[in-house]
């Protein structure tokens, strides 16, 4: 969802701030990030995060992704119609 709001398949995201969105902790984020980098799916040093496989990182998010992004969509077409 990053990679959607910045543009970009590369961008700098802390451990620490990933782990403040989500509620969870750092060493969880630390983990994750570590499975999803072993699995081919993500880069990640120093903060920077590098999406390497979209479509396995999107798979691997089960349907959650796409629930999260139409409600996003949804939202931001009734802010764009309420401002028009």
């Amino acid at each position: 969802m990053t990679e959607d709001r910045v543009g970009a398949a590369s961008f700098m995201l802390t451990q620490d701030y990933m782990a403040m969105m989500t509620g969870v902790q750092r060493s969880s984020v630390s983990s994750a990030a570590s499975s999803l980098k072993r699995s081919g799916l993500i880069d990640y040093s120093r903060g920077r995060l590098t999406i390497v496989d979209r479509a396995g990182l999107q798979r691997r998010a089960c349907e959650c992704y796409g629930v999260v992004d139409a409600q996003f969509q949804s939202l931001r077409r009734h802010a764009e119609l309420a401002s028009t």
